[in-house]
């Protein structure tokens, strides 16, 4: 079990992480001077990692989620696990619907124009991440 932890929380470093430097570091210099390959540089080296990142954490998310809560109770809301649960699994669908959207209908027209839509996005993303973590936290120590 301790390695299944280990694995989510090192998953979790590199998506959060990634997308906190990204957002506080790369994004404000690519508004700054206009240039999407500062955006697509950091992306181009990051997806290597991230991507399989956010695979790790999704694959030892439910096999926790199937040790701490019984699959028979999933649809209820009967304690403060439950409601963790569901809060990733609505944070991993606004993740996904994100992406989707990004790789879909903004990366493929992206011009300068365009960034600040990426960058809405890239912040939305950002948020969602560190929003895991504080969730991913209320499991073993009740924040919300």
């Amino acid at each position: 079990m301790k390695w299944l932890v280990l694995l989510h929380v090192l998953g979790a470093c590199v998506w959060a992480g990634g997308h906190l430097v990204l957002s506080l570091g790369f994004l404000p210099q690519a508004l700054k001077h206009r240039d999407l390959s500062i955006i697509q540089n950091f992306e181009k080296h990051y997806e290597r990692v991230g991507i399989p990142a956010l695979l790790i954490q999704v694959i030892t998310g439910v096999w926790m989620a199937l040790i701490y809560v019984p699959v028979s109770c999933w649809l209820t809301l009967a304690s403060p696990h439950h409601v963790y649960l569901w809060t990733k699994f609505a944070l991993l669908a606004g993740t996904l619907v994100l992406a989707v959207h990004a790789r879909f209908f903004i990366i493929p027209k992206l011009t300068v124009e365009k960034l600040p839509q990426l960058a809405f996005h890239i912040v939305l993303v950002t948020v969602l991440a560190v929003s895991f973590v504080l969730v991913g936290l209320s499991f073993r120590f009740v924040y919300f």
